[in-house]
């Protein structure tokens, strides 16, 4: 399993709330979390099969910006 981490624009539950389906629907995708209490808003995702572009697409599908750290 891979952990991939994001610079991201999600700033709240609400925004977590929003992105969270298609996060969810990415393939490959074991669990992911935001540190919304983190200035870069990180988001961490174990992937199994899923890669970072896969990962950055979703997010900015849901309206947010997302920039790989890894």
């Amino acid at each position: 399993m891979e952990t991939l981490k994001f610079k991201t624009n999600i700033k709240c539950g609400g925004c977590v709330a929003t992105v969270t389906p298609s996060l969810n629907a990415v393939e490959g995708v074991e669990s992911w979390a935001v540190d919304t209490a983190d200035p870069n808003k990180v988001l961490t995702v174990q992937a199994q099969t899923a890669t970072a572009a896969d990962v950055r697409k979703a997010v900015e599908a849901a309206g947010y910006k997302a920039e790989s750290l890894n």
